[in-house]
């Protein structure tokens, strides 16, 4: 096995300082054991610090030019490449995240901040003229601005891609940011901190407050000087955030449980490869995971049977082998979760196929067929490495099962024929769906977002820099 014995110790980074705090929260190495990295732990007061620096940056923020903010997300861009080995090997030993997995998390992070940088320059304003009575001859610009300051509250599985899918867009509308990480995983934020802190913006333009949610969450969220709240996360902690947060602006993709709905005439050559890497890369902690696989019962058992064949390919091992593609899950206590929920299909007449077992966070690679429409893992999200295929006898069965869920972010369904892939398509309750392939949100070219408890609002560069400003009416 590889050793890599570097070790961070980070501090916060508030109105253009560091600092350092009394409590300390020490970052286990997910590859190798132990702990790699300390970081400071925000307290209340820390929070409220960055809160009044954000406030009072909001308005030389809003003073800079669309020129000026693009360059700086270029510059930031740049800085990630510079260090990307460095962040790679990070976000492996931090997230538990295979190297080929971190290396081009690393890129398409600082290719989101390129993209901010390309779709601010491409922002357009209006003009507008009066059209009803009593506003003949009116003239009108209708111009963005900025909303003023930002709170991303980021995740553990894209510790750095997430991260700057809310940073990149927040600063390119000119609003002042308040970054606080999950506890998990905050290294590589911290490392997007440092990169930050070497471009020129106004002090107390980006803040960074890792903490433990439970004591500077809630004073983040429901602090009326925060104007819009992007967030990252599970359904229960988007609600709950949204239960604090008052009168803001919402921009949140929560939990997922995407079905994959496999037609009679389905191409077997597609659906297995996409439906076992929807299933398995990065563990399935994914919110676009593909989560269970709708087959029509004439297809059910080939597709199991190649399913298997196609999983035992997999590879186990070393995250610092650039030919592994499977770890562990964040947290033993993840690794429990995912298994109640396996438990509890077998109990209900699930076949276990393969896997089925763990050994601390390792879960192994687990398939299960004939698995009955009273499960949990049809319903609830599991965020661990499980592929489930429940037959079902017709379209209508299947659009059931898949928008019987309080889950709506990401769906897909594979099928020969044109027409069926665009009906099933419409019917399908989400707020993404991918034919003939497993979902994917990509870099944020394509607007994606969740509906019902799935979130708030289309996440994508050019989507949410337009939600983190507002339009004002300037008539002539």
């Amino acid at each position: 096995m590889a050793t890599h014995t570097a070790r961070y110790d980070q501090h916060l980074y508030v109105d253009g300082d560091w600092e350092s705090t009394p409590e300390r929260i020490e970052v286990p190495d997910r590859a190798e054991g132990g702990t790699f990295a300390e970081i400071a732990a925000a307290d209340a007061d820390d929070a409220r610090a960055a809160l009044r620096a954000a406030d009072r940056t909001k308005e030389p923020m809003r003073q800079t030019t669309i020129p000026e903010r693009a360059g700086w997300c270029e510059e930031i861009a740049d800085g990630l490449r510079a260090r990307s080995d460095e962040l790679a090997t990070i976000i492996v030993r931090e997230a538990g995240k295979p190297i080929s997995s971190a290396r081009g998390e690393v890129e398409s992070a600082a290719e989101r901040f390129d993209r901010a940088a390309q779709e601010i320059r491409h922002l357009k304003g209006e003009f507008r003229e009066g059209t009803t009575e009593g506003h003949e001859g009116w003239e009108a610009i209708v111009k963005h601005e900025p909303v003023g300051t930002v709170l991303c509250i980021t995740p553990y599985n894209y510790p750095l891609g997430t991260t700057a899918l809310q940073v990149a867009p927040a600063l390119a509308a000119g609003n002042s940011v308040v970054l606080t990480p999950s506890s998990k995983t905050p290294i590589s934020a911290a490392l997007l901190a440092e990169v930050i802190s070497d471009v020129s913006l106004p002090p107390g333009a980006f803040n960074f407050v890792p903490g433990h949610g439970s004591e500077i969450g809630d004073v983040l969220a429901g602090d009326d000087r925060i104007n819009t709240i992007a967030m990252t996360g599970s359904s229960a902690a988007g609600e709950h955030v949204a239960g604090v947060s008052g009168m803001v602006t919402l921009h949140m993709e929560l939990g997922g449980n995407a079905p994959a709905v496999v037609c009679a005439d389905a191409d077997l050559d597609d659906v297995v490869p996409a439906c076992t890497k929807g299933s398995l890369k990065y563990a399935g902690q994914r919110c676009s995971a593909v989560s269970r696989i709708l087959a029509h019962e004439s297809v059910h058992d080939e597709l199991v049977e190649r399913l298997d064949a196609e999983m035992e390919t997999w590879i186990e091992g070393d995250l610092f082998d650039e030919r592994t593609d499977f770890g562990p899950l964040i947290s033993e206590d993840q690794a429990e979760w995912v298994d109640e929920l396996v438990t509890d299909a077998v109990d209900r007449g699930a076949r276990l196929i393969r896997g089925g077992e763990y050994d601390g966070r390792y879960y192994e690679p687990t398939l299960l067929a004939d698995v009955p429409d009273d499960a949990r893992l049809v319903y609830e999200e599991q965020f661990g490495p499980v592929a489930t295929v429940t037959p079902v006898s017709d379209t209508e069965e299947a659009l059931a099962l898949a928008n019987g869920s309080d889950l709506g972010l990401d769906a897909c369904v594979f099928t020969q024929n044109y027409d069926r892939a665009l009906s099933i398509a419409d019917r399908l309750e989400a707020g993404s769906v991918r034919i003939n392939g497993a979902p994917s949100h990509g870099l944020g070219d394509i607007p994606f977002g969740g509906i019902k408890q799935s979130g708030i609002g289309r996440e994508g560069i050019d989507a949410s820099i337009h939600a983190m400003l507002r339009e004002k009416s300037v008539i002539l």
